[in-house]
C-alpha cells in the first residue's frame, strides 16, 4: 500500500503514513494533537507483520492470562466493542533500514503502539500462530479454541484437542482459508457422527462469522510525532485510567526496539540468563541481583551520558534539537553509538561479576540482604566509570564501590526521588577524570552523609523505627559479615550460615526475637516494640527452635555456658550485646542495644577501607 505524508500544523513536521479507512482530520490541528483512524483488524495485523506498526513491549512482556485472550475474540465475534487504541507517530528518516515488527519486516514503523499493546499482541499471535514472550521471557503459544455448533470460545486443552467438535486453534481458519477449512472440519466431524442439514448450515455460518472477525473495525487515536514523551504518558493515563503509568524507561526501550532492536534483545537475554543457572559456560546468573532490562538500561545510560533523568536521554536518542525541535538522524546515530558502547560494558560478564564481588565485599550476601535495587544500579555504573573511564585498579575500586554501596544501602540514598539523587551524584563525577579525583569525590560524598552526628544520633534514632528487614537491620547483618562475627551462640560465622548457595528446608540462620514475641505479648507490649530491629539477632535455626517462647532469663544462661569468657565477650560485642542484657527492663534494653548496633555498623563500614 502506498504511503502518503500526513502533516501536523502545530510543528510543520511530516511522517510517512499508510492510507487507512475513514480518516478524520480535526479542523483545528494547531490545537489538537491527534487524529482518529478506523482500522480493520486485518489491516492492523498486516501492518504489524511488515513493521508499519511497531509492536514493542512498551508495557513489558505479554501478561494477559489466556482466558482474557479468549474473551477478546468472543467479544469481536459477537460484535461487542473492545476499546480504542492509542498510537504515536514516529519521526523517522524514510531512508533508514532498521525497523521493528516481526521476522521478515520490510519497513521502519510509522506508528508506535502506546495503549492496546496487549490486545494487538493477542490478536497477532493468535491469527499468525506466532509465540509471545511471557513474564519469565519464555516463548508461549496462545491457542484459542472455538466450537461452531454453539459458538463457544475456550482456551485449548488436551480434551479439546481430541474432540472433533472443536477448532483447537482458530488461527488455522485465517491461515488455511475459510472454504478449505470448513470442508476439512465437516469431514472430520462427519467421521464420528452424522450431521443434520441444520447442523451443517450452523457449522458453515459459525466458521464464516469467525473468519469475518478480520473485518472487525477498531478505532485508533494517533498522536502527532511532535508530542513529547511526557505528554504521551499523560494522555495515556487520562484515556486509560486503569492502565500502567508509563515511565521514561518504557519509552527508551521502545526507542531501542525501533532503532537498535538487537541492543534491546541483548538486555532481555542478559536479564533472563541472570535468573537461571547455566548448564554450561559463563553466565550472568548470581544470587544477588536479577535485574529487569530497564535497570540494565539505566546503568548503560549513566555510563554513556552521565545522566540519570531518562527524559533528557530520550530527547538525545531521538536526535532532537532542544532549541529548534527538529530531529537529526545523524545526531541520533551518534547517540545510539555511545549507548551501544556503554551497554557492551554493562553486559560484559567480567565487569558484571567483578562488580558483584564488590557487593559481596560490602557484606551483602544475597538478594534477601539488599533493600535498594537502585543502589545496585548506581553502584554498578560507578564501578564501570571507575574502571573504564578513570582507570582505577580493580582492587582499589572494589573497596571504593563497596563503601559507596554500603553507605547508600544504609541511608536509603536512592529510595526517594532516585533519578534526581543519581543525577546529582553523576554530576559530581563529571570532572573527576583521574583516579585520585574520582576517589576523593566519592569519599567527600560519603563523609558528608555519614557524619559523627549520624553515627551517634541519627542512626540510633532510625533504628528505633526500623523493622526486621529494614536497611538499618540489613546493614547491621552486613557489618557482622565484614567483621567475621559468629552467629549468636554458635561456633559458625554469620557469613558461613548466610551463604546464598546453601539450600535446605530451613534457612541455616533465622532472625530470632531476643525477647520472644509471646513472652512480650504477655507483658503487654505491642507489635511496634516487639518487632524493633534491636530485638532481633541471627541464630542457627536449631537454637531458634529450642528457645521457643521462653523468656531470655530462662534460655540465655544455658547457651552462654557453651563458651569461655573471651569467646562470649567477642560474640556479644559483635552482636551489640553485653553481660546481663537479658535481665534488663525491655525498653531500656532496646535503647542501649540501638546505640551499640550503630557502633557495630560503623565498625563494619570503616573496616571496608582496609
Amino acid at each position: 500500500m502506498l504511503a502518503k505524508p500526513v502533516g501536523f500544523d502545530k510543528a510543520g513536521g511530516f511522517a510517512l503514513r499508510p492510507r487507512a479507512a475513514a480518516v478524520k482530520l480535526y479542523p483545528s490541528m494547531a490545537e489538537l494533537l491527534f487524529k482518529t483512524v478506523s482500522y480493520k483488524l486485518r489491516k492492523l495485523v498486516e501492518d504489524i507483520a511488515i513493521g508499519e506498526i511497531g509492536l514493542p513491549d512498551i508495557q513489558r512482556p505479554f501478561v494477559w492470562p489466556p482466558t482474557k485472550v479468549r474473551d477478546l475474540f468472543d467479544s469481536m465475534y459477537r460484535g461487542y466493542p473492545i476499546g480504542s487504541l492509542l498510537f504515536w507517530e514516529n519521526p523517522v528518516d524514510a531512508g533508514e533500514a532498521r525497523v521493528i515488527g516481526t521476522d521478515g519486516k520490510q519497513k521502519i514503523p510509522g506508528l508506535l503502539i502506546v495503549d492496546g499493546q496487549q490486545r494487538l499482541t493477542a490478536v497477532y499471535a493468535v491469527v499468525k500462530g506466532v509465540p509471545v514472550v511471557d513474564k519469565q521471557f519464555r516463548p508461549v503459544r496462545l491457542r484459542i479454541a472455538f466450537r461452531p455448533l454453539d459458538g463457544r470460545f475456550e482456551v485449548a486443552n488436551a480434551a479439546i484437542e481430541r474432540s472433533p467438535e472443536w477448532i483447537a486453534d482458530i488461527g488455522e481458519v485465517w491461515r488455511e482459508g475459510t472454504y478449505r477449512f470448513i470442508t476439512r472440519f465437516k469431514e472430520r466431524l462427519a467421521a464420528v457422527r452424522e450431521l443434520t442439514p441444520e447442523e451443517e448450515r450452523a457449522v458453515e455460518e459459525a466458521i464464516e462469522r469467525l473468519a469475518k472477525i478480520e473485518e472487525y473495525t477498531i478505532t485508533a487515536l494517533e498522536l502527532s510525532a511532535q508530542v513529547d514523551e511526557s505528554e504521551v504518558a499523560e494522555i495515556f493515563v487520562r484515556v486509560n485510567s486503569q492502565g500502567k503509568r508509563l515511565n521514561q524507561a518504557d519509552f527508551l526501550l521502545t526507542l531501542m526496539s525501533v532503532y537498535w532492536e538487537e541492543g534491546r534483545r541483548a538486555l532481555e537475554a542478559f536479564s533472563r540468563q541472570a535468573k537461571t543457572p547455566s548448564a554450561s559456560g559463563p553466565s550472568p546468573f548470581n544470587p544477588y541481583w536479577q535485574p529487569l532490562p530497564d535497570r540494565l538500561l539505566r546503568v548503560a545510560v549513566a555510563v554513556a551520558f552521565r545522566r540519570a533523568k531518562l527524559e533528557h536521554v530520550y530527547s538525545l536518542l531521538r536526535g532532537k534539537n532542544l532549541q529548534t525541535g527538529a530531529f537529526d538522524p545523524e545526531a541520533r546515530r551518534r547517540q545510539f553509538a555511545a549507548l551501544g558502547a556503554a551497554q557492551e560494558r554493562v553486559l560484559d560478564l567480567t565487569n558484571w561479576h567483578e562488580f558483584l564481588k564488590a557487593v559481596h565485599y560490602a557484606g551483602f550476601l544475597g538478594r534477601h540482604m539488599i533493600s535498594s535495587e537502585m543502589a545496585l544500579v548506581f553502584s554498578y555504573a560507578l564501578w564501570l566509570i571507575g574502571r573504564h573511564d578513570v582507570g582505577l585498579d580493580p582492587f582499589v575500586l572494589r573497596r571504593a564501590v563497596a563503601r559507596w554501596f554500603f553507605m547508600s544501602a544504609l541511608t536509603s540514598r536512592y529510595s526517594s526521588s532516585p533519578e534526581s539523587r543519581m543525577e546529582q551524584d553523576l554530576a559530581s563525577l563529571r570532572e573527576a577524570r583521574t583516579p585520585e579525583a574520582f576517589l576523593d569525590t566519592l569519599e567527600r560524598q560519603i563523609a558528608s552523609q555519614l557524619t559523627r552526628d549520624y553515627w551517634a544520633v541519627t542512626l540510633p534514632s532510625e533504628l528505633s523505627t526500623a523493622g526486621p528487614k529494614g536497611p538499618e537491620q540489613l546493614a547491621f547483618f552486613a557489618a557482622q559479615v565484614i567483621l567475621k562475627a559468629p552467629a549468636l551462640f554458635s561456633n559458625l560465622s554469620v557469613a558461613e550460615l548466610l551463604d546464598p548457595y546453601q539450600k535446605g528446608k530451613r534457612r541455616a540462620l533465622e532472625r530470632h526475637h531476643l525477647f520472644p514475641r509471646a513472652y512480650l505479648k504477655k507483658q503487654g507490649y505491642d507489635d511496634r516494640l516487639i518487632n524493633q530491629a534491636a530485638n532481633f539477632a541471627l541464630v542457627e535455626w536449631s537454637d531458634n527452635l529450642a528457645i521457643g517462647d521462653r523468656p531470655p532469663g530462662a534460655y540465655v544462661p544455658g547457651l552462654e555456658a557453651r563458651f569461655d569468657p573471651a569467646e562470649l565477650e567477642r560474640m556479644y560485642e559483635l552482636h551489640a550485646l553485653w553481660p546481663g542484657w537479658y535481665e534488663m527492663d525491655y525498653p531500656a534494653f532496646l535503647e542501649e542495644r540501638r546505640r551499640r548496633m550503630a557502633g557495630v555498623i560503623r565498625r563494619g563500614f570503616e573496616a571496608l577501607a582496609g
